[in-house]
């Protein structure tokens, strides 16, 4: 199906669909239909073709692994463009999960929703999406928080305390702040640093 009856497609909702799960997901990566050249998630049910990576965004990604990991430290597992199942349906595969530490590190089951502090993207041509998609979704999922990563706006969104899918809270940070999660007491990481 091409770029045009897609689009036309999403201009009547009450087409039926056809879903994928999870499992079909993954049985589609393990059949060599989907490789890592790809960049697709799976958001409720549905591929979603992931944003190239320019190098704004890469290197925001090299400056909060190394931030990340060194404040961290033994107390949770950073993970880096890994996915996390939010339920049957979605696997998206964010920036940044900060997870509880498990002793297999996860080598034996994907995180779930119970097992993430933290969740970050980092968003240059992806802002919009990440803002209306990403945000509700994991907040319908109970992330506890979640960070936006504005590298255009120079600003990080930090949001907490989800309720429905959207959260209470919504707290735009610039660079003379710190970013300090709430289920890490302790960490603290410069926005300016961060930003570049």
């Amino acid at each position: 199906m091409d770029q045009i009856e897609t689009g036309l497609l999403r201009s009547y909702p009450w087409v039926a669909r056809r879903l994928l799960t999870v499992a079909e997901y993954r049985a589609m990566g393990d059949a060599g239909i989907l490789t890592e050249d790809d960049r697709v998630e799976l958001i409720e049910g549905e591929l979603v073709a992931m944003a190239p990576i320019g190098s704004d965004h890469s290197g925001a990604v090299n400056a909060l692994t190394r931030m990340l990991v060194g404040a961290v430290g033994d107390r949770g597992v950073v993970a880096v463009q890994n996915p996390v199942v939010l339920d049957d349906l979605s696997e998206p595969q964010p920036d940044f999960a900060v997870l509880r530490p498990r002793a297999d590190d996860y080598r034996r089951a994907t995180p779930r929703p119970q097992d993430v502090f933290l969740i970050v993207e980092i968003a240059n041509s992806c802002l919009g999406y990440d803002r209306a998609v990403k945000r509700r979704l994991y907040a319908r999922h109970g992330i506890p928080e979640y960070w936006i990563v504005n590298i255009a706006g120079q600003a990080v969104e930090v949001c907490r305390n989800p309720v429905g899918d959207t959260y209470e809270t919504v707290l735009p940070l610039g660079r003379a702040d710190m970013l300090e999660p709430t289920l890490l007491a302790g960490i603290a990481i410069s926005v300016d640093a961060l930003l570049g």
